[in-house]
């Protein structure tokens, strides 16, 4: 219990817990921690009370464990040694971030795309800052009408479909990195002449018109006209929020 505490802390306050759950789960995540470790010390003080009782009263420690009398020679019954391999996971979780999900679950899974509620104001500044699923969403459902013909910066990973069709991905999710979908826009205009998957792109461009069917599942594939895209570090939460807010 103490170490899996722990390790909810360092990934609480490490960043690591963004490759598993959402950025609003970290105070749940810390608090789950830190009543782990609480309980642990508990249950240390609670067993080591009981130890010492068992030396003062060996023969009532026999009859409490065993139900019955055990003419003094009863004895504490300990946990395998092998069970400490249980924690291999735990240092495994603390020493090896797993990485994101990334192009090939993108193109496996069909786009996750859904239609927005409302398309509020754009931010000031041109080109305008989105998200690449808001972007989605007015391109797909509000054929751009909410964009007024302004360019926007858009950033996400690279996907390659098996016909070479170049997509700017973002996975995501409603809870934590297992229920995670993509979300693909296709790329048309002044590209890259060379598109590594995996790689992050900042890309601006303008809303075009262009469309298409996702492969996977039929859902639709909005397009950006490239106007520039210059490769960028991935960012430290990979995953985006916003499609189902």
């Amino acid at each position: 219990m103490f170490l899996v505490g722990g390790a909810l802390l360092h990934a609480g306050t490490t960043g690591l817990y963004l490759r598993y759950v959402k950025a609003g789960l970290q105070p749940l995540l810390l608090a789950a921690g830190a009543v782990l470790i609480v309980a642990a010390a508990a249950t240390f003080w609670y067993e080591l009370r009981r130890a010492r009782a068992a030396r003062r009263h060996p023969g009532g420690e026999a009859h409490d464990r065993h139900g019955g009398h055990a003419g003094g020679h009863g004895h504490a019954h300990r946990e395998p040694r092998i069970s400490w391999l249980l924690v291999l996971p735990l240092f495994a979780l603390i020493l090896v971030a797993p990485p994101a999900l990334g192009s090939y679950s993108a193109v496996r899974s069909g786009t996750a795309l859904q239609q927005p509620l409302a398309y509020p104001p754009l931010p000031s500044g041109d080109p305008v800052r989105l998200g690449l699923v808001d972007y989605a969403g007015r391109a797909a459902y509000g054929h751009g009408r909410s964009l007024g013909g302004r360019k926007v910066e858009i950033n996400g990973f690279v996907a390659l479909d098996h016909t070479g069709t170049p997509y700017l991905v973002r996975m995501a999710l409603n809870c934590c990195a297992a229920d995670a979908q993509p979300v693909k826009i296709g790329l048309t205009g002044k590209l890259p002449p060379v598109l590594e998957p995996d790689s992050w792109l900042d890309v601006t461009g303008t809303y075009t018109p262009k469309r298409a069917e996702d492969p996977v599942n039929g859902g639709i594939i909005p397009y950006l006209d490239v106007i520039q895209a210059k490769p960028v570090a991935a960012p430290g939460d990979p995953y985006d929020e916003s499609w189902n807010s």
